[in-house]
């Protein structure tokens, strides 16, 4: 009984039966059903468009105050600027191999053209293709938004995620009461915007049922069959940002390899069973002390860096979701659209984190998509079925902060002896 009170449940629930009943109504159901169906789908719709409607401006707070907070971090010190250039890095480098390796995959192993159409088709946004990308000097002069307003209600996602940017910085330039009195209305506005996406996902079965409804009507079971290839791709993301992060702790890091298996074991175990990072943070910074040898003082300002502003597979596994969307719709963003979708990615893995897990998420991949010229109709179903995704999530996030410990461990000139165990 507790396991059902967990709202991942409960909307995975929704979504199962919400499909079942759409493919027994689209067999036995009559000419009556789809009009009856059409009509609870108005309901999903209109859920659907109450989150979006905090997108823009939730985006925007999270990212001012995220930004500003980690450039506060990087200014406390020689080892905490240190710290944060190696998160950019590995998130850069992280979000390059995830579109990589996302489009090779399903190039490979591609979703069914039956089951894709009847996916687009249930999810009612067949779109007519991806807006015309700009040339490079159209899409370079975008970038500054001569009117951010107008931007972000035309939905121009990256234009709007620089201005967060550069604001995010400035405030760090302030004199320290008026950047700590702005800071703190953008923080006013961040929890607001939470605090709605909360209602609205307290809905979240109900929303995700009515449209789950719709797509088992015009899908069918095929419908599940694209799901259960979505889960292994967005996995496997997670997966070999997790390797990738092994391989760097081995690399450069010169961690031996059974030592560095005997160090994460307990914290990947952690990581399974809580699908959070912050519950891990003891168990890392024990580990890190006792197994890889890193001095205390390097553990206890790095790991809890990383937890706070560092999350090593977000802009891996969002671009994936975002991937895998263009590829069921047969669309094929630009290589600009990339690179634009790359930055967004970046920046909203740094501004989203310590956000719940189903905000994090529309919040995380619905700008990417849009970046990419992506409908966003597809999340909240993808949304229902991320519990398993979210593990291998956190498996990858807790082994890049544990990665860059041992680097900078080995690197850091006046580290003292490390505790013993």
């Amino acid at each position: 009984m507790k396991l059902l009170k967990s709202l991942s449940v409960q909307v995975l629930i929704a979504l199962a039966v919400g499909l079942a009943v759409g493919a027994v109504a689209a067999v036995y159901g009559g000419d009556g059903a789809p009009k009856v169906i059409e009509g609870v789908e108005a309901l999903g719709g209109l859920w659907l468009n109450a989150l979006r409607m905090t997108v823009v401006p939730l985006i925007f707070a999270v990212l001012v105050t995220g930004i500003a907070q980690v450039s506060d971090a990087a200014a406390t010190g020689r080892l905490a600027m240190r710290a944060v250039i190696w998160f950019v890095a590995l998130l850069l480098v992280s979000a390059v191999t995830s579109v990589l390796l996302v489009n090779g995959v399903l190039a490979v192993w591609p979703v069914g053209e039956a089951a894709a159409t009847a996916l687009r088709a249930g999810a009612q946004a067949p779109p007519a293709g991806v807006a015309i990308a700009p040339d490079f000097v159209a899409w370079v002069k975008s970038l500054a938004p001569s009117n951010p307003i107008k931007a972000a209600a035309e939905d121009a996602i990256l234009p709007v995620v620089v201005f967060a940017v550069f604001t995010g910085f400035a405030l760090t330039r302030l004199p320290d009461e008026r950047g700590r009195t702005l800071l703190e209305v953008f923080q006013a506005l961040g929890e607001a915007m939470i605090i709605i996406v909360r209602w609205v996902l307290l809905a979240a079965p109900i929303g995700v049922f009515a449209l789950g409804l719709g797509v088992g009507l015009r899908a069918g079971v095929g419908a599940a069959g694209v799901l259960g290839h979505y889960i292994v791709v967005a996995s496997l993301a997670g997966l070999v940002i997790a390797i990738l992060a092994y391989v760097l702790a081995v690399t450069i890091g010169r961690v031996p390899l059974g030592r560095w298996a005997r160090a994460t074991s307990p914290v990947l175990a952690t990581a399974f069973a809580t699908q959070s990072s912050l519950a891990c943070l003891p168990a890392m910074i024990e580990r890190s002390r006792d197994d890889l040898g890193v001095p205390q003082r390097i553990a206890n300002l790095v790991l809890p860096l990383a937890v706070a502003v560092f999350r090593m597979t977000s802009p891996a596994v969002n671009l994936a979701v975002c991937v895998f969307v263009a590829h069921v719709y047969g669309l094929h963003p630009s290589m600009l659209q990339y690179v634009g979708a790359v930055f967004v990615a970046l920046a909203v893995s740094v501004g989203s984190v310590g956000l719940p897990g189903q905000v994090s998420f529309i919040v995380s991949v619905a700008p990417i998509c849009i970046a990419l010229g992506l409908p966003i109709e597809l999340l909240p179903i993808l949304l229902a079925v991320e519990v398993a995704p979210d593990i291998f999530r956190t498996l990858g996030n807790v082994s890049g902060d544990m990665a860059v410990t041992a680097i900078l461990a080995r690197d850091e000139p006046q580290a003292e002896p490390a505790t013993q165990a």
